[in-house]
C-alpha cells in the first residue's frame, strides 16, 4: 500500500480526555446506548461481527465456537465483583499472556485503570448490550465501543476470563482490545510494553538487570517518582521452572511490580532498598530485609514507618537492591506522559512527538549501511539546553514506534526491523546531504535494529543541537511511524522536512542577436525545416522533433514525450499568446532543456541512463525548486517506476509540470499583493 507522507512537526502529547470515537457509524457510545434503549434492543456491532473473521484470519476455529452474551453465560453477570484484581485475569486458549500481564499490572493503578476501563458500566436497568474502553495508540486516545456477545465452548468463555464466573470486565476488555488490532488471533505473540503503552499513552524501556547501567538505582527512583509503571521478573530455562519458587521465596516466570525505593539509615551507613510486591497477595522474600529479618531491628521505628514497614503476609517485601541484581533478571518501566499522572505528581517528563513515514523511492532508506538512500531518510532536529539537575549532561528517551503492523497482519505484514542513529548537529539548516554521512560517525544510536513494535533507548548527551534519523534496516520498506521523545528538561524538537522554495533564475527574455554565430545559424536552420512557412512551432511539430533530438541523446534513457508535454511546453514558453513558439522562444527553452539535462546527467551516479528516485530531492534543488518530503513523495509515486529509477522524460515532464505551476503561484501571488495594496490605499 502506498503510505504518504504523515506531518512530522512536534505535537503535544494525547490528552486522554478527548478519546476519539472509532465506529464506523460515527456515533459515540452514549449515542449508540441510547439508540438501542429507545429501540428496546441489544447492540450488535457490525465493525466486529459475531463471526469466524473476528476471531481467526489464517485458520478457522478447531472447535465450534458460540457466540453469547454474559447473560446466556450465567444468571447474574457483572462487570466487576469487588473491585478489578489480578485474579480477574485468567488466560484462555490465545497466545496472549503479555497482554494478561499488562492488564494484571494496569490493575495496580486505579487511575490508569478507570481511564481504561470506564467503571460506570454495568448489566443493570440500563443494560444494552454495549461497552466501550479507552487505548492509546500513536499520539491518540481512542473510545473502542463493542457489543458483548463473547466466543464460548460449551457454555464457558474460551479466552480471557475471570475466576469469578459471573465478572465479566477482563474478557470485554480483551476483545475490545482484538477489535482494535483486527482479531482475536493478532493478539497472539507481544510484548508486555507494548500493552502497557496502549493502556497509559507511556514510553517502555526494558532492562538486563545483569548489565543494566551504573546509575540504574537513580533510574528507578526517578521512574517510580514519576508513577511510571515498573515491573520485573526472573527468567525461566524451560517451560517447566515456570512459577517455581526458589529457596528465597521468589517465583520464577512471574510478573512483580517495583512499588518503592529508598535508602536507610543501618548501622551508621546507608543502604539502598527496593520494594517489590507479589500480585498474589502472598508468598514473599525472606531473605536479608524481608518483614521478619533481623536488619529491621537495628532500624529506627521513625525510619520504619516512613518506609511503611509492616511484618505482614500481604505480598509486598523489601530487599537490598543488591540482592535485587542478584535475584532478578529482567525490568520493564513504562514511563507515563504527563497527562497521565496527578496534578500534584512532581518529575514529570518532557514529550516531544513526531509523526511520519517511510515511503519507497522517496523516504524510505535504509540504515547507515546504505549509504546512497540512507540520508532520505526523514530527519528530526534535537535542541538540548537545560542540563539535567545537578549533572552535566541532558536526559531523554527517544522511542521509534512503527504503526499498524499488528492489524496488518491479516494482510501479511510483519513488524519491519526498525532503529535510529543521532548526529551532532553541524549547525546548518535544511535536510542534511549524503556527503555529511559520508564523512562523519554518529554520536549515538539505538541500541538495535529490531523487529519490535517499538526501539527505545535512553541516553545521556552534552546540550547541543542533533540530528535524529529513523529508519528500517533494509530500503525500500513502508510503514508509518510514530517518534516519541521523552526528557528531564524541557528538549525542543522540528522536522528537517525543508519549505517549499522556487529559486528560479529571471526568465530569459528573446532577443535577436546582433550577429548569429554558426551554431545559431545551423539551429534556424533546423527551426525553419520544421517550423513551415508560419516560421512557428506547434505542439505536434515540437513533438516530433524533441522526440527526435532526445532519442539520439547520448547517456540518457528516454521513451517518449508527449503532445500534451509538448503543450504545456508551449504554454510555458510562449510570451506572445500566439499557441506557437517562434524561433527566439524555441532557443531559449533549448537552453533550458541543455541544462535539465545537464542536471540529470551530474545526478545519474551509476551512469545508468536513469536516475535513481532517491536523488530526485537533490536533481530537483539543481534546478531551482525545493520540495518538502510530502510533495517529493507524490513527485515519486508519480514518475519513478518499479525498481525506482526515472528516465529523462519523466524528468522532464515533472521539470515542465513544476515550472508551469511555479508561474502560475508567483503569478497569484503578485495579484495578491496588488489586491492588498489597493485596500490599504483606501
Amino acid at each position: 500500500m502506498p503510505y504518504l507522507h504523515q506531518d512530522s512537526k512536534p505535537r503535544r502529547a494525547a490528552h486522554p480526555g478527548g478519546a476519539r470515537g472509532t465506529h464506523s457509524s460515527g456515533k459515540g457510545y452514549e449515542q449508540l446506548k441510547r439508540e438501542c434503549l429507545r429501540r428496546g434492543v441489544l447492540f450488535e456491532d457490525p465493525d466486529f461481527p459475531a463471526c469466524n473473521s473476528s476471531l481467526f484470519f489464517s485458520e478457522n476455529p478447531a472447535i465450534p465456537f458460540v457466540w453469547k452474551r454474559p447473560g446466556d453465560i450465567v444468571k447474574d453477570p457483572k462487570f466487576i465483583v469487588g473491585g478489578a484484581t489480578r485474579t480477574d485475569i485468567c488466560q484462555g486458549d490465545l497466545g496472549d499472556c503479555w497482554l494478561l500481564a499488562a492488564i494484571a499490572s494496569l490493575t495496580l493503578n486505579e487511575k490508569t485503570l478507570a481511564r481504561v476501563v470506564p467503571l460506570d458500566q454495568n448489566f443493570g436497568p440500563d443494560y444494552a448490550g454495549i461497552f466501550h474502553f479507552q487505548f492509546w495508540q500513536h499520539n491518540e486516545w481512542l473510545d473502542v465501543v463493542i457489543d458483548d456477545r463473547l466466543p464460548t465452548f460449551k457454555g464457558r468463555l474460551v479466552f480471557l476470563h475471570s475466576a469469578e464466573l459471573n465478572e465479566f470486565w477482563s474478557a470485554l476488555l480483551e476483545k475490545a482490545y482484538a477489535k482494535l488490532n483486527g482479531s482475536y488471533e493478532s493478539l497472539k505473540g507481544g510484548s508486555t510494553i507494548e500493552a502497557m503503552e496502549d493502556f497509559t499513552g507511556g514510553i517502555g524501556e526494558t532492562y538486563d538487570v545483569k548489565e543494566a547501567p551504573d546509575n540504574f538505582y537513580e533510574i528507578l527512583g526517578k521512574a517510580l517518582k514519576r508513577c511510571s509503571m515498573v515491573g520485573c521478573s526472573i527468567d525461566t530455562s524451560s517451560a517447566a521452572e515456570s512459577e517455581a519458587r526458589t529457596p528465597f521465596g521468589l517465583v520464577k516466570g512471574h510478573a512483580y511490580s517495583v512499588t518503592g525505593i529508598e535508602e536507610v539509615s543501618y548501622r551508621g551507613r546507608q543502604v539502598q532498598l527496593i520494594r517489590i510486591r507479589n500480585p498474589w497477595g502472598q508468598v514473599e522474600w525472606n531473605g536479608p530485609w524481608s518483614d521478619n529479618s533481623a536488619e529491621w531491628r537495628s532500624v529506627s521505628p521513625s525510619e520504619q514507618r516512613r518506609l511503611s514497614q509492616a511484618a505482614r503476609d500481604d505480598g509486598e517485601f523489601w530487599m537490598k537492591f543488591e540482592d535485587f541484581k542478584v535475584h532478578f533478571d529482567k525490568v520493564e518501566i513504562c514511563n507515563l506522559t504527563p497527562d497521565a499522572l496527578e496534578d500534584s505528581t512532581a518529575h514529570k517528563w518532557e514529550v516531544a512527538i513526531h509523526q511520519g513515514s517511510w515511503v519507497r523511492g522517496a523516504t524510505a532508506g535504509g540504515c547507515r549501511n546504505f549509504l546512497e538512500t540512507f540520508w532520505t531518510n526523514p530527519q528530526i532536529k534535537l535542541h538540548l539546553t537545560e542540563k539535567d539537575d545537578g549533572q552535566e549532561d541532558c536526559t531523554f528517551i527517544a522511542a521509534l514506534m512503527q504503526k499498524g503492523r499488528r492489524k496488518l497482519k491479516k494482510l501479511g505484514a510483519e513488524m519491519l526491523t526498525i532503529g535510529y542513529s543521532i548526529y551532532e548537529s553541524p549547525g546548518t539548516d535544511g535536510h542534511l546531504g549524503k556527503d555529511f554521512f559520508r564523512y562523519h560517525a554518529s554520536k549515538a544510536r539505538s541500541k538495535t535494529y529490531i523487529n519490535l513494535r517499538e526501539v527505545s533507548h535512553r541516553f545521556k548527551l552534552p546540550p547541543g543541537d542533533y540530528i535524529l534519523i529513523p529508519s528500517t534496516f533494509e530500503p525500500h520498506q513502508e510503514a508509518d511511524f510514530c517518534l516519541r521523545i521523552f526528557s528531564e528538561k524541557k528538549a525542543i524538537t522540528e522536522d528537517l522536512d525543508e519549505n517549499v522554495a522556487i529559486d528560479l533564475p529571471e526568465p530569459l527574455h528573446p532577443t535577436p542577436s546582433p550577429q548569429e554565430t554558426e551554431e545559431e545559424k545551423q539551429f534556424r536552420t533546423l527551426f525553419e525545416q520544421i517550423s513551415g512557412k508560419d516560421l512557428a512551432i506547434s505542439a505536434e511539430e515540437l513533438e516530433y522533433v524533441l522526440n527526435a533530438v532526445l532519442k539520439k541523446t547520448k547517456n540518457i534513457k528516454f521513451k517518449n514525450l508527449s503532445l500534451i508535454s509538448c503543450r504545456n511546453i508551449i504554454s510555458l514558453m510562449d510570451t506572445t499568446g500566439y499557441g506557437k513558439l517562434e524561433f527566439s522562444e524555441f532557443k531559449v527553452f533549448w537552453e533550458k532543456l541543455k541544462k535539465w539535462i545537464s542536471i540529470f546527467l551530474q545526478f545519474d551516479f551509476d551512469k545508468s541512463g536513469s536516475m535513481s528516485s532517491y536523488e530526485l530531492r537533490g536533481a530537483l534543488k539543481a534546478a531551482g525548486y525545493q520540495l518538502n518530503n510530502y510533495l517529493l513523495q507524490l513527485i515519486v509515486l508519480r514518475y519513478s517506476d518499479e525498481q525506482f529509477q526515472i528516465e529523462f522524460d519523466d524528468f522532464l515532464n515533472c521539470l515542465i509540470r513544476l515550472e508551469n505551476a511555479s508561474r502560475v503561484f508567483q503569478a497569484l501571488s503578485v495579484k495578491n499583493k496588488e489586491f492588498i495594496n489597493l485596500n490599504i490605499g483606501e
